[in-house]
C-alpha cells in the first residue's frame, strides 16, 4: 500500500492551478451546481453539456471528461457514449461515475456498458458501486453505499486489471489501484456523507487532475486527496451539514502547499 506523497500531491495541484483545463460533464441534475463551483475552486473550468447535438464537438476542446450517471435518462446515455466514444478516439482522459451501480439492473447494465464502449481511463464510485461491476448480485443502498471501501479493495484491484481503468474506491480510507499499484487516502470526515454531491464532486475533481496529469494513477490519487482534505478542513469549522457546503468550497479554493503539509495524514496514527 502507498501512502500519498505531498510533493506530488502539491505538484498536481499547481498544475491544476495553472492549467485551469476544460472539464466536460455529463452528470446529474442533483450535483451539477455543487461540481461545477468545486471545479471553479480548484481552478478548473467546467461545462455542463448533455445534448447530442453538441457532446462530439464540446468534448473535443476539453481537458478531459466526465461521465456520471446519477440521474439516468435514454437521450443522456446516447449522450454519454458518444461523447466518451469521441474523447477515447482523441486521447482525452474518461472519467466515469456509476453512481447507484447494484441500486437496479438498468444502472449496473448502463454502467457496463460505458464501461465496455468507452473504455474510461478512471472508474471512481463507493464500494457498492464498484463490487457491482464485477458481481451483479451486489446491490447498493440507493447511491449509497452498504460496505466499506476496505472491503473491495480486492475486487477493485480485479475491476481494474478487466478493464485496464485506475480504479478509485471512497470510504472511510480512499483506495485507488491500477491493479498493481495502490495508493490510500487517510484524511477526510465522517460529515461529508452527510453533503448531498460530494462522490460526484470527487469524480468532477478527478476529471480536472486528469486533465492535466497523463498518469491516471496519480492523478486519481491526488484528487481524492485533495477532496479528503479539503473536507476535513471544512468538518473542523462546521455547525452543520449547511455550513459543511460552504466551507468545503472555501477549503478547496484556499488549499495550497502550507495547509497540504498541515493537514496530509500518511498513517492511522
Amino acid at each position: 500500500m502507498k501512502e500519498i506523497n505531498m510533493d506530488m500531491l502539491i505538484a498536481d495541484l499547481n498544475r491544476v492551478r495553472d492549467a485551469g483545463p476544460l472539464v466536460h460533464n455529463i452528470t446529474n441534475y442533483v450535483v451539477m451546481n455543487n461540481t461545477a463551483n468545486a471545479l471553479l475552486a480548484i481552478g478548473a473550468s467546467p461545462v455542463m453539456a448533455h445534448s447530442v447535438d453538441e457532446v462530439e464537438d464540446m468534448v473535443s476542446i476539453a481537458g478531459s471528461l466526465v461521465i456520471n450517471i446519477g440521474t439516468l435518462e435514454k437521450k443522456w446515455v446516447r449522450a454519454m457514449i458518444m461523447a466518451g466514444k469521441k474523447a477515447r478516439k482523441r486521447g482525452i482522459p474518461v472519467v466515469f461515475d456509476p453512481v447507484g451501480s447494484g441500486a437496479t439492473p438498468y444502472r449496473t447494465e448502463v454502467s457496463l456498458r460505458i464501461i465496455a464502449e468507452c473504455r474510461p481511463s478512471i472508474i471512481r464510485g463507493n464500494a457498492s458501486e464498484i463490487a457491482s461491476l464485477l458481481d451483479s448480485d451486489v446491490s447498493s443502498k440507493g447511491v449509497d453505499s452498504s460496505m466499506s471501501s476496505a472491503d473491495v479493495l480486492a475486487p477493485a484491484r480485479a475491476l481494474s486489471l478487466k478493464t485496464g481503468a485506475v480504479v478509485s474506491v471512497s470510504g472511510a480510507e480512499d483506495y485507488i489501484t491500477d491493479g498493481s499499484e495502490c495508493f490510500v487516502v487517510r484524511n477526510g470526515s465522517p460529515l461529508m456523507t452527510r453533503v448531498t454531491g460530494l462522490g460526484c464532486t470527487a469524480s468532477a475533481v478527478t476529471g480536472a487532475f486528469a486533465a492535466v496529469n497523463a498518469n491516471s494513477l496519480s492523478a486519481a490519487a491526488g484528487a481524492m486527496s485533495v477532496m479528503s482534505i479539503a473536507g476535513e478542513r471544512a468538518s473542523l469549522r462546521s455547525e452543520g451539514t449547511g455550513s459543511m457546503q460552504v466551507n468545503f468550497l472555501d477549503e478547496l479554493s484556499l488549499l495550497n502547499g502550507d495547509r497540504i503539509s498541515e493537514t496530509l495524514r500518511t498513517s492511522n496514527a
